[in-house]
């Protein structure tokens, strides 16, 4: 008798704890069981790999996982190579990439079958503006004299882009110009894999301005390596950009940020959705993502997946008339 009574109590208990969350156990349903892989677009130091590699790193400072996480840069064509390689672990949620723009604008533009309602959005990290940055003995003196050049002759300057026309560098740059008056179709671009090349290219006196993420120029601004001629944020940025004009004080009208979010390949469960909305959302709680935050100039705002989606979506409908009138669109 006693021994059914303790039988008893024991499955009362087991099926009170299965119809209720304990925390920290809010996605037992799934959790990756091999090594966690996540791909980056960009080459070694550019934007996405910086990131990427961030979050490898707070997954296991903070032991968020109990598998080991690997970084692989698959850069090249403006990121279809990275989603392609993502897409052939179909359903496999060990697998994660970095979504910028170039997600939607390539599709836009024809330059990949592959674009967010071909992967699994996971979730939405946060914005970052992008900075014009020239060589201290630049010809160009500030943001006014670049502009004045470009309406009196759209090609006498040339832009050092990445990772692909149509990405975030190249679309800031072309609302930038557009609203200033000049003829963006006339414009010269060079494209390059990742931003340290763009500012390496800059630097040797290749091209005349590099089109950057507003993080990755900090060491060389701060070193006095360039001059940063103007940033895309709505108003002034603190710290090394404190000095630096938007493009609104050039009289230019226009505000831009690139997102970047995490993706997953095509076929995800709801189950592994759900694990990583759950770590990524305990990452960007940490007071060390608050410091990232501050130090790289980034823009928070975490979305789930279902409001990612939306998100994208809204975003691929606003790009697709700016790269028509670049004649990007097909």
């Amino acid at each position: 008798m006693f021994y059914r009574y303790i039988q008893s109590f024991v499955y009362l208990v087991l099926a009170g704890l299965a119809g209720c969350t304990l925390p920290g156990l809010a996605y037992a349903q799934w959790k990756p069981q091999k090594g966690i892989e996540i791909v980056a677009m960009s080459g070694p130091g550019g934007a996405n790999d910086v990131i990427a590699r961030a979050i490898q790193r707070y997954l296991q400072q903070h032991k968020l996982v109990a598998v080991p996480v690997t970084v692989t840069n698959r850069p090249g064509a403006g990121g279809v190579l990275a989603w392609s390689y993502l897409n052939q672990h179909a359903g496999d949620g060990s697998f994660l990439s970095i979504s910028p723009i170039n997600l939607l604008t390539e599709h836009i533009a024809g330059a990949s079958p592959i674009t967010y309602t071909d992967v699994t959005p996971i979730a939405q990290l946060f914005n970052e503006y992008v900075a014009y940055s020239v060589r201290p003995d630049s010809r160009i003196q500030d943001g006014r004299d670049l502009l004045q050049r470009l309406r009196a002759d759209p090609g006498s300057a040339s832009f050092a882009v990445a990772a692909a026309l149509g990405g975030a560098n190249h679309i800031a740059t072309a609302l930038a110009m557009k609203a200033a008056g000049v003829e963006i179709r006339k414009l010269k671009f060079v494209v390059f894999s990742a931003g340290p090349q763009s500012t390496a290219a800059v630097l040797g006196g290749h091209v005349d301005v590099a089109v950057t993420p507003v993080s990755g120029i900090v060491p060389h601004l701060q070193a006095g390596r360039v001059r940063v001629i103007a940033v895309t944020s709505p108003r002034r940025l603190h710290g090394a950009f404190a000095a630096v004009p938007t493009w609104r004080e050039h009289d230019v009208d226009m505000a831009f940020s690139s997102f970047r979010g995490v993706i997953g390949p095509r076929g995800m469960s709801r189950d592994q959705v759900e694990y990583w909305e759950e770590v990524l959302g305990r990452i960007v709680q940490t007071e060390d993502w608050q410091k990232d935050l501050e130090k790289n100039y980034w823009e928070g705002g975490f979305m789930t997946s279902a409001d990612t989606v939306r998100y994208l979506k809204s975003q691929y409908e606003q790009y697709r008339p700016v790269l028509a009138d670049l004649g990007l669109a097909k």
